[in-house]
């Protein structure tokens, strides 16, 4: 029997629905379980949550040498500390806080460019960049009392009390014991489950590691058991006002912080000015 083009358009939706009436169900089935699966953790891990924003404010600005191309800063026993940067005019120096004037200050040998800077029982330690070395200085005279090969760049410097921890301006965290320089451990730091990039400065707040990233205004809050940024702050708006302060200041780079008295204190390359800021927890 021929079938017109209409009977054959109801014969196909008749088919349509009795295999929908079949398979629908087990579909519906699969969703559920699968969903229960996830409820209780047996199926395939979400994409970790990204890091939350942390907001700052700015409690204080102190002038700051624009002849300094920051790569290190630090509060030790409420004295501020500089490394900077550069052949040819890299440095170690001690600070006034309040008026940005070096107290003590010595050159590195040309052939080095410094970096990080950070320390740890009465000994100042200060990273180079492309050089593999690593320097050893005593606090009061800043008399280099050892220097030490490492096997990638140094950027930024950080101590949790205990050891040692580098960047290298990659994602990558290197965990140093001080009195060697022997390498225990490297950590990656990730954000939201990927890898980060252009870490660069560090500091040791309260349990946590901060970072500058290098070229943005973004510092990040590290947790140092697995290496995820649970928070990250815009510092933006206080590069921007560096800028119109000094038309030569460069990127956000350096974070400081004074444990006994609870400040933190950040500043950039060539900045007029380093400010105290407060970052939201």
């Amino acid at each position: 029997m021929f079938n017109s083009p209409v009977n054959m358009q109801h014969l196909f939706l008749s088919e349509i629905k009795s295999l929908m009436k079949k398979f629908v169900p087990a579909l519906v089935l699969i969703g559920f379980f699968a969903c229960k699966n996830k409820e209780n953790g047996d199926g395939p891990d979400p994409r970790p949550d990204g890091p939350r924003i942390m907001n700052y404010s700015v409690i204080a600005a102190y002038p700051h040498d624009t002849s300094s191309y920051t790569q290190g800063l630090v509060i030790y026993n409420g004295e501020l500390y500089e490394g900077t940067g550069n052949y040819g005019k890299s440095t170690l120096k001690k600070l006034d806080l309040k008026t940005g004037k070096p107290l003590k200050e010595i050159p590195l040998d040309k052939a080095f460019f410094g970096e990080g800077i950070t320390i740890l029982n009465d000994t100042v330690y200060q990273l180079t960049w492309k050089e593999n070395k690593a320097f050893a200085y005593s606090l009061n005279d800043f008399k280099k009392v050892k220097e030490f090969t490492i096997n990638h760049q140094g950027w930024g410097l950080t101590t949790d009390g205990k050891l040692l921890i580098a960047s290298d301006g990659s994602s990558t965290l290197y965990y140093y014991e001080p009195s060697s320089f022997k390498l225990l451990k490297a950590q990656d730091v990730t954000e939201g489950g990927s890898l980060s990039y252009n870490l660069n400065e560090l500091e040791f707040i309260d349990g946590f590691i901060y970072a500058n990233q290098y070229e943005y205004s973004y510092i990040f809050k590290i947790d140092p058991s697995n290496g995820s940024i649970v928070a990250k702050a815009d510092l933006n708006p206080l590069t921007i006002q560096a800028k119109n302060k000094y038309s030569g200041a460069e990127v956000l780079n350096g974070i400081a912080y004074d444990a006994a008295a609870k400040k933190i204190y950040v500043t950039g390359k060539w900045w007029p000015e380093l400010y105290e800021v407060q970052f939201s927890q």
